[in-house]
């Protein structure tokens, strides 16, 4: 009898269980229904993705030079005890050698995955345009997978540099789309903003934390588990994306119009602006990740716990960054410029300061000085590229945020390469002071974006093909946002007619005024 009441006990409770599952269900299922909520989902989807991305790319930095060192003495033990079994001699030069060798595997290493991606983001940018993001982030993530595994697995530098440019593929895809489908999906500019703002944290996120998990968990647990951690939470996140966004059953966009070339956009004088600002103001960062760790060690005799944890107190001014321009941007949108000016100042003056620090402690400042300043421009610079785009161009952002992923991998790309041997020719003192300077000079080119907020957007292509009767779901669901947006004003002016390189909105600002439907600046 017991036995029968306990079963029976069991089974209660496993409906009960079941019935709290479908419920659970039923709600997330409206949840992913409601436009509203969906947005959010959607955020969440493309932060954890661009946190995967960056953690990916950060924790190799104390993994990959030691598993390095350990591939390399073994081989070289082998080599020493095969064809020289009694002899030492010469030792030192052949240490020397390999040293240099090892420190060339690593810069080269470390500036794939960006070279790879400066060279497949212009056609990623074009095809996120023609199908839509959403295909594009989940390509991004099946790749960035199948690249977190290869680590695991890898156990010699070809395999390793393989998985490293495999990133690189995958982020030209799922960073662009991912970004882009923020800035589509969030179409006024304070949710803009504050939509990008919380992006750009995970992304400071991924790259600060990443060094510490990963040498942690390298250190107790061995190479592969950080790999294995990481692809576990890019497979999760790869199923919200089949069953949230639904890439392949989702049509609303297939009758969206294409977006400007992006050759195009990379002509246009205020998006090179911007363009110069991300690649200029993300060189301090790039350059001191791989240098820093050396100067440390010569100057301050740091820990490698030092080192590793260098980055990690830059975190929270990097948020606070975000969070104070996000508060700016919503109270003086028309201000964008100068923040984005003002941080490129602090990271000249924080970039100047770090060789004059003798201790951690001294270092921690100026480092997170940089990230401050980082998160200004960025935060600042990134919706007004969405911004230029909707009153310049035709409102579709693949190509524009894959010229922004082209601006920082021009720096990351440069870095472990580039900066070593500007060390080892000039010093470590010139690097920074050369750094500070180009940061604090460029700072003035951002003006030419201060009359951006008296812009309209644009009666563009797209607009045009929305004043005929609509064509499929999507035309018919942005014909239905026009006229609500309207409220009964009638538009003047269907016969303006756009160049394919988009008109001039301080020439045609007046005869717009009516007509506009999108954000406006005031």
């Amino acid at each position: 009898m017991d036995g029968e009441g306990g079963s029976s006990g069991l089974v209660k409770s496993a409906a009960v269980k079941l019935s709290e599952m479908g419920e659970r269900t039923k709600q997330l299922g409206t949840a992913i229904k409601d436009p509203h909520q969906q947005r959010r989902i959607i955020l969440v989807i493309v932060c954890v993705a661009l946190l995967l991305d960056n953690m990916l790319y950060m924790v190799i930095v104390p993994i990959i030079p030691d598993y390095l060192a350990e591939l390399e003495s073994e081989q070289s033990e082998h080599v020493h005890v095969v064809i020289h079994p009694n002899s030492t001699a010469n030792s030192t030069s052949q240490y020397k050698v390999n040293k240099n060798n090892l420190d060339i595997q690593i810069g080269v290493l470390f500036a794939s995955k960006a070279i790879l991606q400066l060279l497949v983001n212009p056609l990623s940018g074009t095809f996120i345009d023609r199908v839509g993001y959403d295909i594009p982030l989940f390509i991004g993530l099946s790749v960035m997978f199948v690249s977190t595994c290869i680590f695991a697995i890898g156990e010699n530098y070809a395999t390793l540099f393989v998985a490293r440019s495999l990133q690189g593929l995958g982020s030209a895809f799922a960073d662009t789309s991912g970004i882009a489908m923020i800035a589509d999906k969030y179409t006024e500019e304070s949710e803009r903003s504050t939509a990008l703002g919380i992006a750009l944290a995970f992304i400071s996120f991924g790259s600060l934390v990443a060094p510490p998990f990963g040498g942690i968990l390298y250190e107790f647990a061995g190479k592969k588990v950080p790999f294995i951690v990481l692809a576990c939470i890019c497979l999760a996140d790869g199923f919200l994306v089949l069953i949230v966004i639904k890439p392949f059953s989702n049509r609303t966009r297939e009758n969206m119009p294409v977006g400007t070339p992006i050759y195009k956009l990379m002509v246009d004088p205020y998006i090179a602006v911007v363009a110069g600002a991300l690649t200029v103001c993300n060189i301090p960062l790039a350059f001191l990740e791989p240098t820093i760790a050396n100067y440390m060690e010569t100057t301050m005799h740091s820990t490698q716990w030092e080192m590793g944890l260098a980055w990690l107190p830059a975190f929270f001014p990097h948020v606070l960054g975000v969070y104070i321009t996000v508060k700016l941007a919503s109270k003086h949108p028309q201000l964008q410029w100068f923040y984005g000016a003002l941080g490129m100042v602090i990271i000249g003056a924080s970039s100047c300061t770090v060789p004059a620090c003798k201790t951690f402690g001294q270092l921690i400042a100026p480092l997170c000085g940089i990230c401050f300043g980082i998160a200004l421009v960025d935060t600042a610079l990134l919706p007004t590229l969405a911004f230029l785009v909707d009153v310049r161009h035709v409102s579709v952002y693949g190509s524009v945020y894959a010229i922004a992923d082209i601006s920082y991998s021009v720096a990351y790309a440069m870095g472990p390469i580039v900066a070593g041997q500007i060390v080892h020719n000039l010093g470590f003192v010139q690097l920074n002071l050369g750094m500070g300077l180009v940061n604090v000079l460029y700072a003035p080119a951002l003006l030419l974006l201060r009359n951006v907020c008296q812009m309209k957007p644009s009666h563009s292509e797209r607009d045009n093909l929305l004043e005929e009767a609509p064509q499929g779901l999507y035309d018919t669901i942005k014909m239905e946002e026009r006229r609500a947006k309207k409220k009964g004003y009638s538009s003047a002016g269907n016969s303006l007619s756009v160049d394919e390189n988009g008109f001039d909105p301080f020439r045609a600002q007046r005869s717009l005024s009516e007509e506009s439907s999108g954000p406006e600046f005031t």
